[in-house]
């Protein structure tokens, strides 16, 4: 789980306005912070099969909302790409 201020930290610097949480730019960088904080626990718990599930399924998401900014702001897309450093 992310921790709140984390979560707002994120919201404000991807976010339009402060109470954007829905926004594809949002989620986008609230999926990438879940899931490397996924990453580093499984490097622990290797075994942990149901999070490696719950991994697979955050990063297909995000590779949904980053399809989709992509053909709708192809800028805000490339923008957003090199600020959470993905790809």
């Amino acid at each position: 789980m992310i921790k709140k201020e984390k979560k707002q930290d994120i919201i404000k610097k991807l976010g339009k306005h402060e109470s954007d949480t829905g926004s594809a730019r949002v989620q986008v960088g609230l999926l990438t912070e879940q899931i490397e904080q996924l990453a580093k626990h499984l490097k622990k718990n290797k075994k942990d099969n149901h999070s490696r599930r719950g991994l697979l399924q955050m990063v297909a998401d995000r590779r949904s909302h980053l399809k989709y900014l992509q053909k709708k702001d192809k800028k805000g897309y490339d923008e957003l790409v090199k600020k959470l450093e993905l790809k």
